[in-house]
Formats: C-alpha cells, sequence, structure tokens
C-alpha cells in the first residue's frame, strides 16, 4: 500500500499543504503559509482534532435533539471539518459552506472529497456577499470560521455583518465564530459588544489562559436570541483534553466592559497572532 504523501500548491491566498498524519490512516492536516487551518481523518469524521472545532462540535451538539438534521451555514471552508462532522452526527442535515479561495476549494475536492450523500454544497464566493445574498430565514445555524491568512477580516466584525448574519437566521438559529486575540482583548471586546448589540444572547468559550491574557488564543463566540445550553456546553468543553471555559451573563457584561460596537468603517481585522502562536513546525 503506497504511504500518502505531502500535497502542496499555490493558490489563491497563499500556500496551501495538505500533510497525512503519521499516526492515523486517513487523517490530513491543512496549513496555508504555515498556519494550521484544518484537521481531518477521512475515516472517522466525527474525530475533532484542534481544540476550537471541539468547542464549536460540543454547541452543535446542544442545539436540538441528537442526530436532528440541521440547515447551517459554514462561512469558511479550510478543509471542511465541521461540514463533516455535522453530516456524520446529524444525517439528513442540509449544508452550505462558503469559501473565497477557489483555488483552496479545488485541493480539498480532490485530495479529501466529501462523502457521497453528504448534503453539503460548497460555493467559491466572499462570506458576507453570500450572507448578504442569502434568504431570511433560512439557517437553524451559522457557523463563520473565516481568516484571511490568520487574521478574521475587516468586513466580517460589523454590526452590519451581524445584522445579515441575524436575517439569514431562523428566529431559534445560533450563530457561532471563530475568533483569536490576547490582552488587553481589544477586538475581542469590541466583537461581543457588536453582536451583543443584535443579539440577546452571547456567550464565550476559549480556555482560561486566553481570558486571564497569558496567551494569544481562539475563543468561541455564541450569539442568538434565546440561551443556548450553558450547562451541558460548560461541562462539554471542560471535559476536553484542553479544559476550556464557558463565561455569559454578568461575567461576561464585565468582561466587555466599556467596549462599543464596531461599525463597517471603523472595522479592522483581528490582531496577527505572534511568531509561532499557530505554526506548525
Amino acid at each position: 500500500m503506497n504511504e500518502p504523501i505531502p500535497v502542496t500548491r499555490d493558490v489563491d491566498h497563499g500556500t496551501a499543504k495538505l500533510m497525512p498524519d503519521v499516526d492515523r490512516e486517513r487523517a490530513w492536516l491543512l496549513t496555508v503559509d504555515g498556519a494550521p487551518q484544518s484537521y481531518v481523518d477521512l475515516d472517522e469524521p466525527t474525530h475533532l482534532e484542534f481544540e476550537y472545532t471541539r468547542r464549536l462540535g460540543h454547541v452543535l451538539d446542544t442545539l436540538a435533539e441528537p442526530g436532528r438534521p440541521l440547515d447551517v451555514l459554514h462561512l469558511g471552508g479550510g478543509a471542511f471539518t465541521l461540514p463533516r462532522y455535522v453530516a456524520a452526527t446529524r444525517p439528513g442535515s442540509r449544508q452550505d459552506v462558503v469559501e473565497a479561495d477557489r483555488g483552496l476549494l479545488e485541493l480539498v475536492t480532490e485530495h479529501l472529497p466529501l462523502p457521497e450523500g453528504a448534503g453539503v454544497t460548497v460555493h467559491a464566493a466572499d462570506a458576507r456577499g453570500w450572507l448578504e445574498a442569502a434568504p431570511d430565514g433560512s439557517a437553524d445555524v451559522i457557523v463563520a470560521d473565516v481568516f484571511g491568512g490568520s487574521r478574521v477580516p475587516a468586513h466580517l466584525t460589523s454590526v452590519a455583518y451581524a445584522r445579515e448574519a441575524e436575517r439569514v437566521l431562523r428566529a431559534d438559529g445560533v450563530y457561532l465564530a471563530n475568533l483569536a486575540d490576547a490582552a488587553p482583548f481589544t477586538f475581542l471586546r469590541a466583537q461581543l459588544a457588536t453582536f451583543g448589540s443584535v443579539f440577546k444572547e452571547l456567550a464565550l468559550i476559549a480556555e482560561p489562559a486566553v481570558l486571564r491574557g497569558r496567551r494569544f488564543g481562539n475563543a468561541v463566540l455564541v450569539a442568538a436570541h434565546h440561551p443556548v445550553d450553558t450547562v451541558a456546553v460548560t461541562r462539554l468543553v471542560a471535559s476536553d483534553a484542553f479544559p476550556a471555559r464557558l463565561e455569559h451573563g454578568a461575567a461576561l457584561r464585565e468582561f466587555i466592559g466599556g467596549a462599543r460596537p464596531v461599525r463597517d468603517e471603523d472595522a479592522v481585522p483581528s490582531p496577527e497572532p505572534p511568531d509561532g502562536a499557530f505554526g506548525i513546525g
């Protein structure tokens, strides 16, 4: 049997690499310009290697009764880790994946094809442009995991963008986003203020060391018009190999402090990660 070999290709927004995992037979790591983007196990789509994807998966698991199909819009494609997870855990779900990098889409669909009947439709488009054209009330969940290089693009951080997300979600829908920041959390606090100006309920999931300002890291934003199951999510994220904490209510309002919602004209990308924050050796 042939050993899988790494694949390197110039895509629209950098150099992408697919690297096989020596410990898992059909598992692959996708990087773009050295920054890890996705990890996929083709034989075990429910295996979520990255901590932040597990946290997103935990929230997805609690949004409806187990196995119930959902309509999910993924902004940012990567190697389709979470679309594969939802297709496996909630068969019959209808999912759209929007990825601006057409070259990256071609690389992933060629080497890591989605299974037959996965119910996933892939679109080469800008995330906000696609969102603005999407029908009202057409999604149960929006998962935003969009990075231009290692930064969230500015046009996906404003109140106008958050209002489009709310419009596309059903009344009981949930918006999830992977964000990244470090103390003093200027970007993260502003994002919470922005989505808090549009949605009634907010929660934030991150490692305690990140929340205490000890290091740069990922944080998962949860926004909805109804309370999410914070007890269940707290239990799930606390039981991970790298435990995380869920903040909501008064503690989260205190974290947000005096941060103001972001207008389109003031929007900036998320901060550049420090050297080595997410790199692969």
